[in-house]
């Protein structure tokens, strides 16, 4: 399967050789692809399998639009380590729990810049919500590609044995 999508991702990268690095480019197909499929998993979550209507747990009631969301990101998550792990970053040095780890603690990082960047542009700097949305969207996709290449999946560790995670 990996070597299908390099594969894929390979054929398509050849008119982007002279702009961006192979890596650079795997890497926003393979977030861009497993965004696509995140907003995909909350759309029919939230329309055709939760019917938009509260989800009851005993006496706890969820929302519809967080469930859908909950659904979206047990899908997503782990499309996106796998991907991330071997399409992209494929010259990991690290052990696979540790990249878990620290993809997860990423991922949760990246929700709250969302969240505080989304704020900030909107309710401070009064910024249009979807100029805002796409202002955050490059900052936190930075982010985490560096963050991705230089910690969670990081190809030379300099202290692999004290493994943080």
């Amino acid at each position: 399967m990996t070597r299908l999508v390099t594969s894929i991702l390979d054929f398509f990268y050849i008119p982007f050789k002279r702009y961006i690095p192979a890596q650079t480019f795997r890497y926003l197909a393979c977030g861009g692809g497993n965004t696509l499929l995140d907003i995909a998993a909350f759309f029919v979550s939230y329309n055709y399998i939760l019917k938009k209507q509260v989800v009851h747990f005993g006496s706890f009631a969820v929302s519809p639009h967080i469930m859908a969301f909950v659904i979206a990101f047990v899908i997503s998550f782990p499309t996106g380590f796998f991907l991330m792990r071997n399409v992209v970053f494929h010259d990991s040095t690290l052990h696979g729990r540790v990249q878990l780890l620290r993809y997860f603690l990423l991922v949760a990082v990246c929700v709250v810049l969302n969240y505080i960047f989304i704020k900030l542009f909107v309710e401070q700097l009064h910024i249009f919500p979807t100029v805002s949305k796409i202002l955050t969207t490059i900052l936190v996709v930075s982010f985490s590609y560096i963050t991705q290449k230089k910690y969670t999946f990081q190809a030379n560790p300099a202290r692999e044995s004290e493994e943080i995670f």
